[in-house]
């Protein structure tokens, strides 16, 4: 049995998504830098992504949903990897930042506070943190 085996088809959706949303923010500039290559390759690996649906979101990363998780550290860990990958190409560009917001809503973060919440994401990002601080650092921000 493989490690992909032991988990349900819904989880292995929602990881789908989650990597195709990633690659939008990657692709959002028209084109992948070796640090956001290297980026998705490792995240790939992670989330359990085929070489083979690896190319196809890379051809084609809006086909597939944002698909938010319920749990708000799962949104949180989600925006982590989202803000990474903007500061991987150094190009927090307009672009990039729409995308950013648009992904945030979806997600399930509320529209009025999503700049400010993206905000103190690129901000902490910037700061080198890592997940469990960004995750205690935005919860912080919002009580």
């Amino acid at each position: 049995m493989s490690i992909s085996d032991l988990y349900s088809s819904g989880f292995r959706e929602r990881n789908r998504d989650h990597f195709a949303a990633i690659v939008r923010v990657a692709l959002s500039d028209g084109e992948l830098s070796p640090e956001e290559k290297a980026f998705l390759d490792r995240l790939a690996h992670h989330l359990d992504i085929s070489p083979e649906l690896y190319d196809s979101i890379l051809e084609n990363p809006s086909a597939f949903p944002v698909n938010p998780p319920s749990l708000y550290e799962a949104r949180l860990e989600r925006l982590y990897d989202i803000a990474r990958m903007i500061y991987a190409d150094h190009i927090e560009d307009d672009d990039e930042m729409r995308i950013m917001r648009r992904l945030s809503i979806g997600l399930g973060f509320n529209p009025a506070n999503v700049d400010l919440i993206n905000k103190k994401a690129m901000d902490l990002i910037h700061m080198h943190v890592d997940l469990e601080t960004f995750i205690e650092e935005i919860k912080y921000m919002n009580r």
